[in-house]
């Protein structure tokens, strides 16, 4: 999903502030992978969950 569908489904209005606290968060912590890492700030750029991130939601 792209960052804008995150960020609408999660409530936030601030695309910085949710890229720099919550999506690069995210990826440090290999929740979350982007579909095109050589170019981060592709304006097609999406995101998807990794199997850590799928194992943590299975776990809830």
């Amino acid at each position: 999903m792209s960052a804008k569908e995150m960020r609408d489904f999660c409530g936030q209005k601030d695309a910085t502030y949710f890229k720099t606290t919550i999506i690069d968060t995210l990826i440090e912590g290999g929740l979350v992978a982007m579909t095109q890492p050589d170019s981060p700030k592709s304006p097609t750029q999406k995101y998807y969950l990794t199997e850590m991130g799928k194992a943590l939601l299975n776990n809830k």
